[in-house]
């Protein structure tokens, strides 16, 4: 599975890539960044058709963990998903802007 960093993904949402939430929904109100859908890891199969048709679809979480668990459910549907090293915690600690709300 393919990993990004954080400056790798600034640039990819800047370009209007897919980037998909997989926290749970009070964890996205609390502070996601900025243009993410949210995707709970738990509904990402039930949901995958919500997933954008991209060449390359970012996945994160909090840390890194369960975005890389979600990248690899969707690279076993067949979609090009990368893994957001760092995650949300790693986007806020780094001072980048954050949206809080559903």
């Amino acid at each position: 599975m393919q990993e990004v960093d954080l400056a790798a993904l600034e640039v990819a949402l800047a370009a209007g890539a897919p980037v998909i939430d997989v926290r749970e929904a009070d964890e996205y109100a609390r502070g996601h960044v900025p243009g993410v859908r949210l995707i709970p890891l738990g509904e990402l199969v039930a949901r995958i058709d919500e997933v954008p048709a991209a060449p390359t679809v970012y996945v994160i979480c909090a840390m890194g963990g369960r975005s890389a668990h979600g990248a690899s459910l969707l690279g076993a549907a067949g979609i090009n998903a990368v893994n957001v090293a760092g995650g949300t915690d790693a986007w806020i600690g780094s001072g980048r802007s954050v949206e809080s709300g559903a």
